[in-house]
């Protein structure tokens, strides 16, 4: 039996989905050759959008650190470090493990702000209010209407064909993670997405944003990158947009070109461990 020599990817979900989202890209990765890790939040772990919609109490009351370290738990039993992608919120937690060293390389795609970036157009704003409305249910677990759903992830299609992946797809929110987020983007030292934007050892990072994204909007994958590369570290951070596309990079129509060019990024950026001594 042939073990892959190929490095092994870790694909974070984000607010909303399941690892089911990442289904398209971890099966080209796979067929690749790579090994994928999909592991989902605390609360939601390998359960179905039915069960978690019918159930979803254990998705109360859970925030950012106590995802990121989750994640942490399962990169640290890995034989190598790995590839860490991760979608919206899950872009957030990539770039908190990024700054606990735990990748080879980073690709956030449409990835939140971490502390301290100031950014906030309107339309990401609006994303947030159904939660960020009632600050009392702050460790809630919200569904998600498909009209909202329509307005973060299917601005690309008629309400119908918007409504059929919110079917397949959608899941309550983790509350307490927007509002962490959002308190953060205010509170650069403190915020629980604090980062060290000028760390010099940091694995390659990349922020992949869509054109009509109306969740993470270009001007925040940009000011991301900016909060970065003006602290002079000599880590790569990179910057690619996609015309036409929303905040559905990875299965919205096309997005084969998008999940190639992030891999083969990732693959030919990524920081070699030196083989230990024997």
């Amino acid at each position: 039996m042939t073990t892959s020599t190929k490095t092994p990817i870790v694909l974070i979900h984000g607010l909303w989905m399941t690892p089911k989202s990442w289904d398209t890209w971890a099966e080209r990765f796979r067929a690749a050759g790579h090994e994928v890790i999909v592991p989902g939040w605390p609360g939601i772990d390998d359960r179905t959008v039915a069960d978690i919609r019918s159930n979803p109490e254990a998705l109360k009351g859970v925030g950012l650190k106590q995802i990121a370290d989750n994640y942490e738990r399962i990169i640290r039993a890995l034989p190598e470090k790995p590839i860490i992608m991760g979608h919206s919120f899950g872009g957030v937690i990539t770039q908190m493990l990024a700054d606990r060293g735990l990748g080879v390389a980073y690709v956030g795609v449409a990835p939140g702000q971490t502390a301290g970036v100031t950014t906030l157009p309107l339309s990401t704003l609006w994303t947030g209010t159904p939660i960020l409305s009632n600050p009392f249910g702050r460790n809630g677990a919200k569904p998600f209407s498909k009209r909202h759903f329509h307005f973060t992830f299917g601005n690309d299609l008629p309400r119908a064909e918007s409504d059929q992946l919110w079917d397949e797809y959608a899941v309550n929110s983790y509350n307490r993670v927007f509002f962490e987020g959002v308190t953060s983007v205010l509170n650069e030292k403190n915020g629980v997405t604090h980062v060290d934007y000028s760390r010099p050892d940091r694995a390659p990072f990349l922020v992949i944003t869509g054109e009509i994204d109306h969740v993470v909007p270009p001007a925040i994958g940009k000011a991301i990158v900016k909060k970065y590369t003006a602290t002079g570290s000599p880590a790569i951070v990179e910057y690619k947009e996609y015309a036409g596309r929303t905040h559905r990079l990875v299965s919205q129509d096309g997005w084969e070109e998008i999940a190639d060019d992030a891999l083969d990024w990732a693959t030919t950026h990524q920081v070699r461990e030196p083989e230990a001594a024997v």
